[in-house]
C-alpha cells in the first residue's frame, strides 16, 4: 500500500471532497454528524466581502442543522490573521439574508498546516501544538467562559506530535504525516471507516493520469512556495542574530542546518 502525499492539493481534495470521508473527518474533528448536500472547491462567494478576495478549499453546508464547514490545506503558516479572516467572511457572509444579526448557522473552519509553523514575529513565540481551537465566547473576569457563540476555527499541524492528543484527532494527523513522511509503508488506523476509504482514494495505484498531470504542476507551484520560505527563514535567522538568540535556538525557530545558521552569523558579525 502505497499512499501519494496529503501536502499536494490535488490529492487532498480527491480524498476529503469523497462524502464518507468528509463527514467522518468532520465527526472525527467537530464532534457532530453533518449531512451535506454536496462539496464544493474553491468556494467564493458572491459578491465578495470586503476587498479580498477569499476561496475556500472545500465548503459545504448543512442546511438542515444550519452548520457551514470550511476545510483550508495549507503548505505554510504565513500568519494566523488570515485564516481568520476566513472563518469571520463566512460569519458574515450570513447577514445579507438574515433579517436581524443572528448568526443562524454555525461556522467551522478547519485548517490542515503540512509545514512546520515559524516564530510569530509579533509576539516572538514559537509554537509546537499538533492542535489549536479557538472559539469567540467571552470570559468573566474570573475566568469563566460563557458559551454565547458556537463557530469555532480549529488548526491541525501533524508536525508536532503529542502523546495526549485524543484518538479522534491522531488518526487524521497521522494519515496526512505518515503519506507526506512515510507513503510506502504508513502507519495508520484504518478500523476507522473514514480513514480506510481515504486510503482506498490516495494509493498511488488509484490515481489517473490526469490527476497525476495536476498534481506535477501543483507540485511546481509547492516548489515556488519552499524556495519563498527558505528565504523567510534566512531573514528570520538573521533577525534573530541580530537580536542576540544562541545557534541552537536559532535552528529551533527556522528549521534550518547548525552550516547555514553559523555561515550567517559570519556574514552578520
Amino acid at each position: 500500500m502505497a499512499l501519494v502525499r496529503l501536502d499536494n492539493e490535488v490529492f487532498f481534495k480527491k480524498a476529503f471532497t469523497d462524502m464518507l470521508v468528509f463527514k467522518a473527518f468532520v465527526k472525527d474533528i467537530v464532534g457532530i454528524d453533518v449531512d451535506p448536500e454536496k462539496i464544493e472547491t474553491e468556494k467564493a462567494f458572491q459578491p465578495k466581502i470586503g476587498n479580498v478576495n477569499f476561496k475556500y478549499d472545500i465548503f459545504a453546508e448543512d442546511l438542515k442543522k444550519r452548520v457551514v464547514i470550511e476545510i483550508q490545506k495549507v503548505d505554510y503558516d504565513h500568519n494566523f490573521d488570515r485564516f481568520l479572516h476566513y472563518h469571520l467572511q463566512a460569519i458574515t457572509e450570513q447577514q445579507r439574508s438574515s433579517q436581524d444579526y443572528s448568526v443562524e448557522r454555525t461556522v467551522y473552519t478547519i485548517v490542515v498546516m503540512t509545514a512546520p509553523y515559524r516564530l510569530n514575529e509579533v509576539t516572538r513565540e514559537f509554537y509546537e501544538d499538533e492542535v489549536l481551537i479557538s472559539n469567540l465566547n467571552p470570559k468573566n473576569l474570573k475566568g469563566v467562559e460563557r458559551k454565547i457563540f458556537n463557530p469555532e476555527l480549529i488548526f491541525l499541524n501533524p508536525n508536532y506530535k503529542d502523546l495526549e492528543t485524543p484518538d479522534n484527532y491522531r488518526d487524521w494527523l497521522d494519515l496526512i504525516y505518515e503519506s507526506i513522511h512515510s507513503p510506502e509503508n504508513p502507519r495508520i488506523n484504518t478500523q476507522n471507516s473514514g480513514i480506510k476509504r481515504a486510503v482506498e482514494l490516495i494509493q498511488q495505484d488509484k490515481i489517473s493520469p490526469e490527476e497525476w498531470e495536476l498534481a506535477k504542476i501543483e507540485a511546481s507551484r509547492r516548489k515556488v512556495i519552499v524556495l519563498e520560505r527558505e528565504d523567510e527563514k534566512i531573514a528570520t535567522a538573521v533577525r534573530a542574530i541580530e537580536n542576540g538568540l544562541d545557534d541552537q535556538m536559532i535552528m529551533a525557530i527556522t528549521g534550518l542546518g547548525n552550516e547555514m545558521v553559523e555561515m550567517l552569523r559570519k556574514q552578520h558579525a
